[in-house]
């Protein structure tokens, strides 16, 4: 293994230290850099000691999550954005203010048990000031959209009671409001941050470990040379390096400002449109979000939402997610047999299995992750046994490199891997003594501090990328508390329910609408919990098995990133392709065809996600279900990729795109006799098409 320094072949042309969503690279300079430094490691040990033993009431770890974002946050406004001194002291003393919340909570923890629905004038005061800097974080570091949101909720708990039916409430006082929103369970400190203290931020800091350790040069390694020489290399570069990234990152639009500097400059010298470069990124990079096994921030509020095992949730999108990056694959394929292009030379990319040997201890980190979420393990204790696992292997590599012969270097690895995976028997303090005795050996010897230096910057790294979603999950708790305290949720529902009664495809269609413009302005995960908490009750009324009325709410968040006008993720590539974001976000929606096609499918399919067996297993068994769906999943996949790029065996006239487009639809409707008619027109196209092809290749031959 090499350290976080190493050059690789894929990395050379890598720029310098990507930003973050919403702050500049960085910590600051000068004292107040260091300041910020130092509590986002901070931030980072405390949940890890949290996650470790768990040894604080989980209300006081809400709370303390939330103080230190709003600690790290102001400090990094501070010293990132603000201008003058005035101001910058002033984001320092609304994070200190923010961090007093947390310690508050912790101090009075018992006492505000006992008084709860009852809060003395300070508690008010603590109360008011932690909702009124939660939301100014919120505009600073997620943008005025998901504040202004969350204050229209706000507002309808205020004033609710002075509405006309069927909106009117009967009405909350400001205490119990304040009690509601600032110290309950049900508000900022509800399930979303529960989630994002427990589970979110060890796989966040997880992450930033594996990156510094040289993860990123590894899959870009790996994905240039398994799929540099396919038709159109690059972007089948692109998307297979973000469909890995995806296994270890669950943030898309940070994906693409990482990746995408050295994905999109390569796609457009290869040849590629600016435009069609910038949509391969952004839409491979959104569905690291639907990637098992770690996937996004939003499968484990879903697993925690839902109360099943994380592991149903990553089973329910594993066919999903293969379908999205088939799709992609397929349709850069087309992309560029239309445009001639055809894969790079061989001799100018890296042996894809030089990689793995080279890296290949990277690897395992992440195969005891995936097993012990699916041996049946918590989240949170997977992510942390990985997050440990990762230490172990960056701290024991410039000790391992001092032992001169081969023979011995295998014995230490085995006795380290042997001591680290002896957790599994004697718990979490074997493993921390592991840690601990290799510090003590990287600060003895030669080589081993800087070692120790990428572990604490990772730390702090981790600490940083988790402020939006940490950012996000507190936030959207004023949403949740209002739709718990008014109950207008279920007004919401009951409209949709009563449009489903007669049109089930309709209910689906407003709620995929509701996603993508509330997508317009918010990030993935607050979509998701908004959408969820109004549509998902009302889709499984309807018969929508719930695991699969989540997931469509999920997929159509993240779409939201790629459909204009808004497309976050289009508008974050559309820099480095040097191209409009608009014009990167209507060749995304095309790419991502599938993320629009396989949750309605679902619906009327369950099996596609591996749920509720249809007719078809009654008759010939649940395998030949799902094999038969996915098989019509790819061919309408294979239709609607030809349609939208207007190219199969040879460029397509407008009428033969609206006879693939017609004859994946048949495919997908689930109607009587629409598959046997979808299969058949699908059929005698494709072969008329390659004969035609054909034909013409012969008579230009000729």
């Amino acid at each position: 293994m090499t350290d976080a320094h190493s050059e690789t072949s894929s990395t050379r042309v890598l720029a310098a230290e990507a930003p973050v969503e919403g702050l500049p690279p960085g910590f600051g300079d000068g004292i107040a850099g260091k300041a910020a430094f130092l509590i986002a490691i901070a931030f980072s040990i405390f949940q890890i000691y949290i996650a470790a033993y768990g040894s604080l009431p989980s209300q006081v770890v809400r709370a303390m999550h939330v103080g230190f974002l709003l600690l790290l946050g102001f400090a990094l406004i501070a010293n990132l954005r603000a201008t003058s001194v005035p101001a910058k002291a002033a984001f320092w003393v609304l994070g200190v203010l923010g961090f007093a919340t947390g310690l508050y909570n912790w101090v009075f923890y018992a006492d505000l048990i006992r008084r709860s629905g009852f809060l003395t004038t300070p508690d008010l005061i603590i109360g008011a000031v932690l909702i009124v800097l939660v939301f100014e974080a919120a505009r600073r570091l997620m943008g005025l959209p998901l504040a202004l949101i969350a204050l229209i909720f706000l507002a309808y708990a205020f004033a609710g009671n002075h509405l006309p039916p069927p909106f009117i409430h009967r009405g909350y006082d400001f205490a119990q409001l304040i009690d509601t929103f600032a110290f309950g369970t049900e508000g900022i400190y509800g399930t979303p941050i529960y989630v994002s203290a427990a589970y979110i931020f060890i796989f966040v800091v997880f992450a930033a470990f594996l990156e510094r350790a040289g993860m990123i040069a590894l899959f870009n390694d790996f994905a240039l040379g398994l799929v540099g020489t396919w038709r159109g290399g690059p972007a089948q570069v692109c998307v297979l390096s973000s469909a890995l990234m995806g296994t270890i990152s669950g943030s898309g639009v940070a994906n693409v400002v990482a990746s995408g500097q050295f994905t999109i400059p390569l796609m457009k010298r290869f040849g590629f449109r600016s435009a069609f470069a910038g949509a391969v990124e952004a839409t491979s990079s959104m569905g690291g979000q639907i990637m098992p096994p770690v996937m996004g921030a939003v499968a484990f509020i879903m697993a925690e939402t839902l109360n099943i095992p994380y592991a149903e949730v990553v089973k329910a999108a594993i066919i999903p997610a293969l379908l999205y990056f088939g799709a992609c694959f397929w349709q850069v394929y087309l992309e560029a047999g239309k445009s001639g292009l055809q894969g790079m030379a061989k001799a100018d990319l890296p042996n894809p299995w030089d990689a793995v040997r080279r890296h290949w201890p990277l690897v395992l980190p992440l195969a005891a992750l995936i097993y012990l979420l699916f041996a049946g393990y918590t989240p949170i204790f997977a992510g942390t046994m990985g997050l440990a696992l990762t230490i172990v292997l960056i701290l024991g590599t410039p000790l391992a490199a001092l032992i001169g012969p081969l023979a011995f270097r295998i014995v230490f690895w085995l006795a380290l891997g042997l001591a680290a995976a002896s957790f599994m028997k004697f718990g979490v303090n074997i493993l921390s003594l592991v840690i601990a005795g290799l510090i003590v050996a990287c600060v003895t010897f030669k080589g081993g501090r800087e070692t120790l230096q990428i572990c604490i910057d990772s730390l702090a790294e981790g600490a940083k990328n988790a402020l939006p979603v940490g950012i996000a999950c507190a936030i959207v708790g004023i949403v949740i508390g209002t739709l718990t305290l008014t109950g207008i949720a279920s007004t919401f529902i009951g409209w949709i329910i009563s449009i489903g009664e007669d049109n089930l495809f309709l209910s689906l269609l407003l709620t995929m609408l509701t996603c993508l413009v509330l997508g317009m302005g918010i990030p993935t995960i607050p979509n998701y919990i908004i959408t969820s908490s109004l549509a998902g009750p009302a889709l499984l009324s309807l018969g929508v098995p719930l695991v699969v009325s989540h997931m469509f709410v999920f997929y159509f968040g993240i779409m939201a990133d790629l459909t204009p006008p808004v497309a976050l993720a289009a508008f974050a590539a559309a820099p480095m392709a040097k191209e409009s974001g608009l014009k990167i976000g209507i060749q995304a929606t095309k790419l991502a065809v599938a993320g629009f096609v396989v949750p309605f499918m679902a619906v009327y399919t369950p099996a596609l996600m591996l749920q509720d067996p249809g007719p078809i297993a009654a008759q010939f068994g649940y395998p030949v279900e799902v094999a038969y769906i996915v098989a019509k999943a790819c061919m309408g996949i294979v239709l609607w990729g030809a349609a939208a790029v207007g190219f199969l065996a040879r460029r397509m006239g407008l009428w033969e795109r609206l006879v693939a487009f017609a004859a994946g639809a048949l495919l997908v409707a689930a109607l009587p006799l629409t598959d046997e008619a979808g299969w058949a027109l699908s059929l005698v196209w494709i072969g008329w098409h390659c004969w035609r092809a054909r034909q013409a290749s012969a008579t230009g031959a000729a």
